[in-house]
């Protein structure tokens, strides 16, 4: 696909967050595109918006990955409830998906 069918979807500053929804995105088989990454030093003798890191994807893959970027970048910051093994009872921390008394996948 040409460079000039993808379409931006994100762009940020932070080459590391940039990166991390580029992941994201690739994990949800989304293909996806980095440009950008390397154009910082420039800033000031280009537009600092033609510097930014960015994130682009095809046309028909937009609406699903502004989805999936938005609840990556909204979720950081939802509590996750704790929860309890089904193996053991052990009560743990909703941030881990395996208890770690006894391995058990949470469900």
């Amino acid at each position: 696909m040409a460079e000039f069918d993808y379409v931006r979807v994100f762009a940020h500053s932070n080459g590391l967050l940039v990166s991390h929804l580029h992941n994201v995105l690739r994990a949800a088989d989304i293909p996806v595109e980095l440009r950008n990454m390397t154009l910082a030093g420039g800033a000031g003798e280009l537009p600092l918006g033609e510097c930014e890191p960015e994130v682009w994807v095809a046309p028909h893959n937009v609406e699903r990955a502004r989805g999936l970027i938005r609840e990556s970048l909204e979720g950081a910051d939802k509590p996750v409830p704790d929860w309890v093994c089904p193996g053991c009872g052990e009560r743990l921390e909703g941030v881990f998906d395996t208890c770690w008394q006894c391995g058990t996948v949470k469900p």
